[in-house]
């Protein structure tokens, strides 16, 4: 399809307009955590899968970390499987847990892993138990009400944390020419599978590779404020404030936890952007404006 006169300058001035960054982030590591309605709507699943293409043929080497919450609870529910939480966690006994390596480790990883194919690209799908990519241990929950002396210990079965991330195997794959796309399964010492929030992992790969941005795809527009204004440029102290005066409370606190533990642990910036904007990823890594909320390590809040 040709383009007019007009169109070809317009397209012309913004790949221009993206070259500093082009420059700027070649050959540095950008890890993307995919989740909320970008994976399941389908012009938005085609916009992230070329973001993503585009990224890894101007040097730039992304590595994508996907959830995949919902379609658990679909399948779970077809197969008449309650689905309990407990403070917002999948009870995951070991029938749930099967569930969720169907879903993490089959469907959802080789949709990714095909969608970025038709875009051109070349990735690799992995679980965190694949080369023990992901080894963890089992998350203890505890439950306290003003009644209780003690906290209680609950028990929510196979869902876990991050023990440690085995590089190597990642940078097997970028080294091979590859999209690296991680399920978030991990494995225990004892061989046990754990299903680890996608977010956290995501951070920890991000620290371990010392990428150059974290980028969180959510749902919502980006952190905001008391008044609904979107907050953006903040620190690590301004993002400790906003948890201490109750700005940041409910769904967004673990989000928010996740990527300013990446900041604090030596990941430059970290991204919350609105994965209902299509090229979202795009708009966050070749433009100043962007779609979200940027937390970073510098107090004086330079735009990243």
């Amino acid at each position: 399809m040709s383009l007019s006169r007009k169109e070809a300058q317009t397209t012309a001035q913004v790949i221009s307009r993206a070259l500093p960054y082009i420059q700027r982030f070649a050959g540095k590591t950008v890890v993307v955590k995919y989740g909320g309605n970008a994976m399941v709507d389908d012009r938005l699943k085609e916009s992230f899968a070329r973001d993503i293409v585009l990224m890894k043929a101007v040097g730039i080497n992304p590595v994508v970390v996907h959830g995949g919450g919902p379609q658990i609870g679909s399948l779970l529910e077809q197969l008449s499987i309650e689905s309990r939480f407990v403070d917002g966690m999948r009870v995951t006994d070991s029938q749930t847990m099967d569930v969720v390596e169907m879903v993490l480790g089959a469907t959802i990883n080789k949709e990714i892993v095909n969608l970025i194919g038709s875009a051109g690209g070349r990735a690799f799908g992995v679980t965190g138990k694949d080369g023990q990519l992901i080894r963890a241990k089992k998350l203890k929950v505890s439950h306290q009400t003003p009644e209780m002396s003690v906290p209680e210990i609950i028990d929510i079965g196979h869902v876990g944390e991050v023990e440690s991330i085995n590089k190597s195997v990642i940078d097997m794959l970028v080294q091979g020419d590859f999209i690296p796309v991680i399920a978030p399964i991990g494995v225990g010492a004892d061989g046990a599978s754990y299903n680890i929030n996608a977010d956290l992992v995501a951070g920890k790969v991000a620290e371990v590779l010392e990428a150059e941005k974290l980028i969180l795809l959510t749902n919502v527009a980006g952190l905001q404020d008391k008044q609904g204004e979107i907050l953006t440029g903040l620190s690590v102290s301004r993002v400790d404030q906003l948890i201490e005066d109750g700005t940041i409370y409910g769904g967004m606190l673990p989000k928010i936890r996740c990527a300013l533990d990446a900041v604090k642990s030596g990941v430059p910036c970290a991204h919350i952007i609105d994965g209902r904007v299509d090229h979202a990823v795009m708009l966050e890594i070749f433009t100043d404006e962007g779609v979200g909320t940027l937390i970073t390590n510098q107090e004086d809040n330079g735009a990243l």
